[in-house]
């Protein structure tokens, strides 16, 4: 598990550190994108545009790595 780690911070060519704050971004957006959708799936016009922009703001993000 450990060399597996490393081997994946190694292609990525990122710290822990770093990546832990990357993963810790990624999975915010995420989860808060995922409950904006599921309000919006329930009252159509609240949270109209914000799940799409989530997935935008994330493709952005991991594309730069």
């Amino acid at each position: 598990m450990i060399k597996k780690s490393k081997e994946h911070l190694d292609l990525v060519n990122e710290t822990y550190i770093l990546h832990f704050k990357v993963a810790f971004i990624v999975s915010r957006l995420m989860i808060i994108g995922g409950f904006q959708a599921i309000i919006h799936a329930i009252c159509p016009a609240v949270f109209q545009n914000s799940a799409s922009d989530k997935i935008k703001r994330l493709n952005e993000k991991v594309s730069k790595r």
